[in-house]
Formats: structure tokens, sequence, C-alpha cells
């Protein structure tokens, strides 16, 4: 029996093994054991732009067995000369297995859609005469999940979202991650659910030196995504001089205005996520115009927003319709109720 410092508490040794005990079992409890399986996975990259490109060649580096499906002039250039991505003071090369179709039997553990929205439902069609089991839509969308089960079957998809952004140059990739506070790659079952395949999903990203984060509803997080950048995007293309766009203090006050105005309504509904947002939302105008300067003067800013916006004007113009329609929509469905 050992004596305490404490006058009047003694302290058994029993009890002294008892904590200790209790302290490895839970240790033991979060230890994470790997199968086979997961250590061998083999992955594929359904996509070779921009963000098919940057996963393919982080995962490569980390070991993992890839392979990149694409078409046209890019499957070419990969065949003819590999994947060149630009690092901090030179480009590299990463070797890597090049595909111009997928097989129906040739079977991976994940399979990464790296499209953009208006080619998904095409590529799912080719996807759901193939039989790997877990399709990872990295895709900017506001549409539920349910259609594009119904075409590569239920259960296969894993609703996700790049933390990553840049361009392909001269057939060079220059890409990065996005800052962790920022964005994250962000995943997480239809509906919430947990499941083994979301811990196989976040070994590869760990193993791969990516930021992630899981979220218990992909639609909700998807839509805040879009009230978000949506205002940002639209700034560009208001702006006769979008390359200068942090100067002009109306442009800015007005894509504050437009920001909090679409954050509000969704946390009306009950999908604003993650927390952070809920500080913008609440944030008064100016000092959020104030804040939407900085960050569009920013090589971030540069780099993600400006180069993004300016290469796939489409899209976000496609996009900016879809969500101010589903806003609209819903906003009838609830007077009505």
């Amino acid at each position: 029996m050992l004596k305490s410092k404490s006058p009047g508490v003694r302290i058994t040794t029993d009890a002294i093994t008892e904590d200790i005990y209790q302290r490895i079992q839970e240790i033991i409890q979060n230890i994470r054991i790997y199968t086979k399986e997961e250590y061998t996975m083999r992955i594929l990259i359904y996509g070779a732009g921009v963000i098919g490109s940057f996963y393919a060649s982080r995962f490569a580096k980390a070991g993992l067995d890839v392979t990149i499906l694409a078409r046209g002039q890019r499957l070419k250039e990969l065949q003819e000369h590999g994947l060149w991505y630009r690092g901090k003071t030179r480009t590299h090369k990463v070797e890597i297995k090049t595909i111009g179709e997928l097989k129906t039997d040739d079977r991976y553990q994940f399979i990464f859609l790296t499209v953009r929205e208006n080619q998904v439902e095409e590529a799912l069609e080719d996807i759901s005469k193939n039989k790997s089991p877990n399709i990872v839509t990295m895709i900017n969308t506001i549409k539920p999940y349910g259609k594009w089960e119904k075409i590569c079957g239920k259960g296969r998809i894993l609703p996700a979202f790049p933390g990553a952004g840049g361009c392909i140059e001269g057939g060079i990739l220059d890409a990065q991650l996005l800052p962790r506070a920022i964005q994250p790659t962000t995943f997480g079952e239809i509906g919430g659910r947990k499941s083994s395949r979301e811990e196989a999903l976040a070994y590869i990203f760990r193993k791969s030196h990516i930021p992630y984060q899981i979220v218990p509803e992909m639609h909700h997080w998807q839509i805040s995504h879009l009230g978000v950048i949506i205002p940002l995007a639209d700034a560009y293309y208001q702006s006769r001089h979008p390359e200068k766009i942090c100067a002009n203090e109306k442009l800015m006050t007005l894509t504050a205005y437009r920001m909090k105005k679409n954050l509000k309504w969704i946390a009306q509904k009950g999908m604003l996520c993650p927390a952070k947002l809920y500080m913008i939302k609440d944030m008064p105008t100016g000092m959020l115009a104030g804040v939407l300067s900085r960050v569009y003067q920013s090589e971030f800013g540069n780099r993600f927003l400006y180069r993004h916006a300016m290469h796939a004007p489409e899209e976000f113009q496609r996009l900016h319709q879809e969500f101010y329609n589903y806003m609209k929509t819903h906003t009838k469905e609830s007077n009505k109720a």
C-alpha cells in the first residue's frame, strides 16, 4: 500500500494496476488495424484534369497502386510523356499507369470520379458496367445523389469534394492543396452513416499526406459551399478588370451582402455547415467586404479563385443558375407549407 501526500488518503497498488490496465485498453481500442486489402488496394482516377491529375500524383508518390483514365489529347500527353507536375523549384515526373477505357472486369477498390458535373452521368453510365464497389464523386454539385445511384447502382457512391486547385499549362500540372483551415478534402456517406470504406478512404488520404474531414451530410455541405463560392466567382464576371477586383469597394460590399444572404437562407433551412460559416453569416457586411478584398488580392485568391473562375466560366454560370433556382424552389415549398 502506498501513502498519498494528501492526509488520510491511501492508494493501493491494485488500484494503480487497474488504472494502468484501463489506460492500456483505451489505447488498444483506438489503434487502427488495416487489412491486407487496404494495403494492396487498387485505385482508379476517372478523369485527368487538374483534380484527377493532382490526386493521382499524390497517391502515386505515396506508393499506392493508382491508374488514371484519360481521353483525347490529355491521354496522348500522359502516354507519351508521363504525368509532370510543378514543384517549388522544378518540375517532377510521376510514373503512373494510364488507360483510355474502363474494362468491365477491371476491378478497383475505389474509383475517384473527377470530371465536371455536366459529364457525370455519361461517366457513371460507363462505370456502371464495371463491378468496382466504391465510386468517390469529387464533383461540385447541388443535386441530391439519388439520380446518380440509379445510374451506377445504390450504395456505390461516396460523395466527396477536393481540397486542391490549380491548372494544367503546357501539359504540366501546377496545383496544390488548399490550406487545411479553409478547405480540406471533404467526404461522407449519404445520410451520414458510418462505414468501413470511410475508414479505408481516410487511410488513403493519410498515407498520401492529404488533409481531410468527414462530414455527416455531404449534400448540406455542398449547398453551403456553393453559397460562399458562387458570389465570389460572380464578382469576377461582373468586373471589367477581374484581376484588380480587390480595389472595387462597391463590388466587395455587394459580394459580402450576397454571401451573407445565401448563408442566412441556408441556416434557416438547417443545412449550414461547417460551423465556421456561422461566423461569416453574422459578420457585419462592411467588415466582411474588407476580408474579401484581402482574400482576392492574396496568392490564395489568385491561385484558387481567379484562375479557376477564369478557366471555367460556363461551369460557374451553370452552378449559379442551379443554386438560385434551388433556393427559389425550396422557398416556394416552404411558403406553401
